[in-house]
C-alpha cells in the first residue's frame, strides 16, 4: 500500500511528537488510519476509500467479511469473531459486525492508528440514519474508544448510480479539511456526499446539524406481514439541516457526539 509524507505548518494539531525535517519550520507526518465499512470487503465504496485515505497515510483494512448494511451499533460480545487475513497486506476481514472491525481493529490489531474511517456506504446516512447505520456505529464506536473517527456516505439520487470516481475526487477534496478541523473527545465526523456528481461538479460543502425529522413511512399489510414503504428522498427535512445540505448538492459535515 502507497503511504505518503505530509509536510504540514508546525502549528497544526496532528503532528507526532519528535518528527521534524531539516528546514525547521515543517514537521514529517505519517497518519494511520483504520478503515472499516458496512458494505462488506469486496465493496466498491470501500475500495474507493482507501484509494482516498492511501494519499494520506498508512492504511489497515479491517473490515466485515459480509454485507452488515443497517445493523446498527450490534456488538459480539457471547461469540467469538472469527478473523481471516486477505491476500492484500493489513487487510483483515472480519464475521462480525462493524462495530465488532473497530473494536478489533483498535484492541489487537492497530491501536496505535490515528483515525478511524467507515465507508464509502452506498447510500446516505443523514439525520435519524445514523442510528441504525452500521457505517456510522464504526465511527461511533472509535469515538466511544477515545479515537477521531469519520463515516463517509454517498447519496444517490433517483435514476443514478454511484460515480465513485467522482466520489474519490469530492471525498479526496473533504478529507483533509475534516481531518484538521477540531474535534472535541466523544465526537465524530458524519459526511455525505451529495448526488448526482460527476467529475467535472463543483465541490461545495458545508458543516451542518442532524436533521430531527423522522422518516415519511407506512407500512403495508398483507395478511401477517407488513411491509415498509417509504422513500428516502421524500423525506421531511429543517432548512440547512444535513439532509437539507446533501439533498441541495453539497457535501454535509455534521459532528456528532456519543
Amino acid at each position: 500500500m502507497k503511504k505518503l509524507l505530509l509536510l504540514i505548518d508546525i502549528h497544526n494539531d496532528y503532528f507526532r511528537p519528535g518528527q521534524s525535517n531539516s528546514s525547521g519550520d515543517q514537521k514529517e507526518l505519517i497518519l494511520k488510519f483504520v478503515l472499516t465499512n458496512d458494505d462488506g470487503y469486496t465493496a466498491p465504496g470501500l475500495a474507493a476509500l482507501i484509494e482516498v485515505a492511501g494519499r494520506l497515510g498508512q492504511v489497515i483494512v479491517v473490515a466485515p467479511i459480509n454485507a452488515q448494511s443497517g445493523v446498527g451499533h450490534q456488538v459480539s460480545m457471547q461469540t467469538p469473531l472469527r478473523v481471516e487475513r486477505s491476500t492484500q497486506p493489513n487487510h483483515y476481514m472480519v464475521h462480525g459486525a462493524p462495530a465488532d472491525c473497530t473494536r478489533l481493529a483498535l484492541k489487537e490489531i492497530a491501536s496505535d492508528a490515528d483515525w478511524v474511517l467507515s465507508g464509502i456506504n452506498q447510500g446516505a446516512n443523514l439525520g435519524s440514519d445514523v442510528y441504525q447505520s452500521g457505517t456510522v456505529a464504526a465511527a461511533r464506536e472509535a469515538a466511544i474508544l477515545g479515537k477521531k473517527a469519520i463515516a463517509v456516505s454517498q447519496y444517490i439520487a433517483p435514476e443514478w448510480l454511484v460515480d465513485w470516481d467522482a466520489a474519490v475526487r469530492y471525498l479526496s477534496s473533504v478529507l483533509p479539511i475534516v481531518i484538521n478541523a477540531p474535534l472535541a473527545r466523544g465526537n465524530f465526523w458524519n459526511i455525505n456526499l451529495p448526488s448526482p456528481i460527476t467529475a467535472d461538479s463543483p465541490i461545495k460543502w458545508q458543516y451542518c446539524p442532524l436533521d430531527k425529522n423522522p422518516h415519511k413511512y407506512r407500512f403495508r399489510k398483507d395478511g401477517d406481514l407488513y411491509y415498509y414503504q417509504g422513500v428516502i428522498h421524500d423525506r421531511p427535512r429543517a432548512a440547512r439541516s444535513d439532509v437539507d445540505i446533501c439533498f441541495s448538492g453539497n457535501v454535509s459535515i455534521t459532528r456528532v457526539e456519543i
